[in-house]
């Protein structure tokens, strides 16, 4: 057996002096074979949250300013038509979706042009001051208590990681540590590095954590998370574009790793996933978004919840810094690949460009009719019926391998998509039901991810207290973890 499958925090190949290498071997190959065999008895090891809309288990919501398309333009896109959740009235914040941008959620601190806003740095500022408005400002864009949608927080000017501020964010370096210097002008440079550091990475943790604390304290039911969140900065196309895998830099998994405070307090997890119009229809856009999706969907389960965290991908129905409509082989690199790979919904994200003119209007309305609205049928009904169908609507389907090009289709020979008007009105509905080929492929393809309360390979089997699927092998896991930690020390 190859030990080294263990992985990098345990170092198989390495022996102890006061041990025999034989019995190092026999203790690292017990602790992968109840690795294995624990990996094989539960592939999905946590429950999944039960979706926001029921036997919805894949979500498309638009996150767009389009009311103006209807109300003032004349245009309707007919989004709900074809399986899309808006807020009411297509409005940009509402009952379904509320993304905080800067100045709408508390005193956010940041630099603008070079000058400090609200202290500038998050050690520099008030965060009771923050707090105070904060509640206001959530009564005001949240007036119901029972808010159950998603609550985004995108504030993009800092990262709460001090190593993560690079390039036009090492401001915020700098800055800290003209603090530091200020305070104690006597110090020698190492240590004033060392203290900024420690300073900036404690008060971002404090601030964003208690900022998702009091937003769950006012709002109990919905799902507060921060955009961007998580990241492994897997841009390297830029550079190779030819040679690039996709692959998330083994360090930027690290430090995510670090980050487990704000998994811990998230309650959905919001990467980006948008495609500059350079990896239009290529293979690596979609090793991109395969491998931050891929990611989130590992940061869902690091928790100490026995529930994952819900994901949903931000991505754009146009490439990124354009309004150029993104092809459909791209949709199926974005929408597809994160309903494929288990994603509880997609955000379609767009600004005031879609809705700017009434010919723009025209544009999107053309696009939605022939080429996005059909897809996201397509998408949302092979999701439900996978779940109804593999899942016993309790659970969401996944690929059983990651790296697999399978994808949450309706097949063609099996479902058709209408869309037409009739009588006036305009309607999308499908045709069809899942054929024996249809379900053969969803038991090769996928494997479900029980919704909290289910449990079973088919999800047809009601879960007793505590998540038993692991509990003895993860109980035998710990003993034997600290039985070799004795021996090795």
């Amino acid at each position: 057996m190859d030990v080294s499958w263990c992985g990098p925090d345990w170092r198989c190949g390495q022996t102890n002096s006061s041990l025999p290498p034989a019995t190092t071997f026999i203790l690292s190959t017990a602790l992968c074979l109840v690795l294995m065999l624990d990996s094989a008895h539960c592939q999905v090891i946590k429950e999944a949250m039960p979706p926001l809309m029921q036997n919805q288990p894949f979500l498309v919501i638009w996150n767009i300013p389009t009311e103006n398309c209807r109300i003032h333009r004349g245009v309707d896109l007919h989004l709900n038509d074809f399986n899309i959740v808006t807020n009411e009235n297509e409005a940009f914040m509402g009952g379904n979706i509320t993304i905080f941008y800067i100045e709408q959620l508390g005193k956010y601190p940041y630099y603008e042009d070079g000058h400090a806003i609200n202290g500038g740095c998050p050690q520099n500022t008030s965060l009771i001051k923050h707090l105070n408005k904060m509640e206001v400002d959530i009564r005001r864009y949240l007036p119901s208590r029972s808010y159950k949608g998603l609550a985004i927080i995108d504030w993009e000017e800092w990262r709460p990681q001090w190593v993560r501020n690079w390039g036009n964010k090492s401001i915020y370096r700098e800055k800290s540590q003209k603090l530091v210097e200020d305070k104690n002008p006597g110090w020698l440079p190492a240590r004033v590095l060392k203290q900024a550091q420690w300073e900036f990475n404690t008060a971002a943790k404090k601030f964003m954590s208690q900022t998702l604390r009091v937003g769950q304290m006012l709002r109990p039911q919905a799902l507060w998370g921060f955009y961007l969140f998580p990241d492994c900065y897997n841009y390297h196309y830029n550079s190779n574009f030819s040679t690039f895998n996709g692959r998330c830099p083994d360090i930027e998994l690290e430090r995510n790793n670090e980050l487990m405070w704000l998994w811990s307090y998230s309650n959905a997890l919001y990467p980006s996933i948008y495609m500059e119009e350079v990896l239009k229809s290529s293979e690596q856009g979609r090793r991109f978004v395969r491998a931050r999706v891929e990611e989130a969907m590992r940061v869902s389960l690091m928790t100490g919840s026995k529930c994952a965290l819900p994901v949903f991908v931000y991505s754009r129905s146009h490439y990124a810094y354009t309004f150029t409509p993104m092809t459909q082989t791209d949709l199926i690199y974005s929408i597809g690949e994160s309903a494929a790979l288990g994603a509880s919904g997609i955000v379609l994200w767009g600004s005031v460009e879609f809705s700017r003119t009434r010919e723009n209007c025209e544009l999107v309305r053309d696009y939605v009719k022939r080429i996005l609205g059909p897809y996201v049928v397509n998408v949302t009904m092979a999701a439900q019926s996978c779940s109804q169908y593999l899942c016993n609507k309790h659970g969401r389907c996944h690929r059983k391998d990651p790296q697999k090009n399978t994808y949450l289709h309706l097949s063609k020979r099996s479902f058709q998509i209408v869309a037409r008007t009739s009588g006036g009105m305009f309607r999308v509905y499908t045709k069809g039901r899942l054929s024996s080929a249809d379900k053969c492929q969803f038991r090769e393809d996928f494997v479900c991810q029980c919704y909290k309360g289910w449990r079973g390979k088919f999800c047809n089997k009601v879960k007793s207290t505590g998540p038993q699927c692991r509990a003895e092998s993860s109980l035998f896991i710990a003993a034997l973890s600290l039985l070799i930690i004795w021996f090795f020390s």
